[in-house]
Formats: C-alpha cells, structure tokens, sequence
C-alpha cells in the first residue's frame, strides 16, 4: 500500500473515531446501596485484628465519559459509611463516614438489551465523622500524628485520609436502571503514627457493597 493511501487510511481512522466518540455524550448517574465493610490490620503485637463486618451506606453521583466504544471513565463523589464491629463483652462498634471520590475505569459491552458493566481503578476519601459505640457515643477524633499522652487518653484517633482501590461489575437495564456488585481494598494505614514510639498497628478499611443506580 502506497504511504498516501496509509495517511489517507489513517486520516479517515481518526475521523471515524472522533465522531463516534463526539456522538457518544457524556451521561449521568445516581446510586445508592448497602455496604458491608470491616477495618483489616494488625494490633501493636503483630496479631490479626478479630473485627467483624459494619453494615452501612453510600450514596452519590457519577458521570460517564466516553473515551472509545464501550470503554468510559468514571468519576464521581460519594457520601460512604465504613467501620466495623469489635464482637468484644461491650458490643463495641466503629462508624466512620467518608466523602469518597472514585475514578474509574469502565467497560460497558452491549449484552442483550443492555450493558454489562466491569470497572476498575483508585478512590480517595476523607472522613468527616466518626464515632465510637460501646454504651456510650464517644466521638473519634482525626490526627495524622498524636503523642504518647493523647494514645493512651483513652480517646480514639485516626488518621482522615483514605485511599485504595475499587472493582466492580453488574448490569445496565435499557430502562438506564443499574445494579452492581461493588468490592474494596484500602491501602491507608488510617491508624495515627505515635511520636517516638515505633507502633506497628495497621488498620485498613475493606469491604464490598451492593448498589442501585440510575443513569440519565
């Protein structure tokens, strides 16, 4: 094949890739649904931390936005409730509430009348509340770095900062009505670090979830 007719070729390519991207509009969703998380690690001993799952909540928006047929990235800005529950004498319960903002990766293939859903990729969150529950609501307040006074203050700290990574799948109904399973894997340590004092404890937010959407 002459070079002409190759730029020609790809000239027209690109072209074809534009427009169909340029009529492929960006779309809108809510969702809602339950979550079922628990906070992993270690204790300062080195011992796994014997936690159970919290049921809770999320709730938010995200938009699609075409990057190639079927393939989408997805951001979007979440109200997300995590924690968990201690199954100690006192029924002691951790509730942590985020601002979570997802970004990822979405593949979205015509199945049948609708679309199958895979999406993978990083979330960032940012707690802001929490609270301690064991007979009585203790508020957990949030430092990067306490002194050893603060640690054994008997008050809860942790770090506000989260990050991890999400990966879900489910269906897109023609009616736009989705629902998907949704699982995450928190990378943060959100256990503050203690001055002068080599603490070994690991406390990482994971869990999964199930969500009801809509897309507009």
């Amino acid at each position: 094949m002459k070079t002409k007719n190759v730029i020609a070729l790809a000239v027209l390519s690109l072209i074809v890739f534009h427009t169909s991207i340029a009529q492929t509009k960006t779309s809108f969703s809510i969702r809602a649904g339950v979550n079922f998380q628990n906070i992993n690690g270690e204790d300062m001993l080195g011992d796994d931390l014997d936690w159970k799952l919290k049921t809770g909540f999320h709730i938010g928006a995200e938009a699609d936005v075409p990057i190639a047929t079927d393939f989408f990235i997805r951001p979007g800005v979440l109200f997300s409730t995590k924690g968990a529950n201690l199954d100690d004498p006192d029924d002691t319960r951790i509730n942590l509430s985020y601002i979570e903002v997802p970004i990822s990766f979405t593949y979205k293939p015509v199945l049948g009348t609708g679309r199958l859903i895979l999406g993978v990729g990083p979330y960032v969150a940012f707690a802001v509340g929490g609270k301690v529950k064991n007979g009585v609501d203790e508020d957990i307040e949030f430092e990067n770095e306490i002194s050893p006074a603060q640690a054994i203050s008997g008050t809860v700290f942790m770090k506000r900062f989260d990050a991890g990574g999400n990966i879900f799948f489910g269906y897109e109904f023609a009616q736009r009505i989705f629902a998907q399973l949704n699982a995450q894997l928190g990378l943060v340590n959100i256990n503050p670090d203690i001055e002068g004092i080599d603490d070994d404890t690991k406390m990482k937010n994971t869990g999964f979830g199930i969500s009801i959407g809509y897309r507009f």
